[in-house]
């Protein structure tokens, strides 16, 4: 029984499909995806990808070593502290392989020059 429930929390905390939406973000020549949890970050991404105007600068905190829905990269932004920011620090900004490589070396990442491009 024990056993059982060790795997069942696992498949529960490695980033199975929550049912949330995901946006695309490209930066640049480069693109990731967040998690959605929050429905007014959602509903500022839909804005964003429909061109109207509105904080455009995704911001949250990076979880490294699990792709979640951002796989190939090996990290994902965390669903529950993301949202979309009108002005940032620029030690969050850079291109996804940045987080990736540590250049970007906030804990936040939040890139300037993004852009939504799909949500899924």
């Amino acid at each position: 029984m024990l056993v059982g429930s060790a795997v069942t929390m696992t498949a529960i905390w490695s980033g199975r499909s929550s049912g949330n939406p995901v946006v695309t973000i490209r930066v640049i020549d480069e693109t990731y995806r967040v998690e959605l949890a929050d429905p007014e970050a959602l509903a500022t991404a839909r804005q964003l990808l429909a061109g109207e105007i509105g904080p455009k600068i995704p911001t949250g905190l990076v979880v490294r070593d699990d792709p979640g829905p951002n796989a190939p990269w090996s990290w994902h932004i965390d669903p529950a502290t993301f949202e979309w920011a009108d002005q940032t620090t620029e030690v969050c900004d850079g291109l996804p392989s940045f987080v990736e490589d540590g250049t970007v070396t906030s804990p936040y990442y939040c890139p300037w020059s993004a852009e939504v491009i799909a949500i899924g």
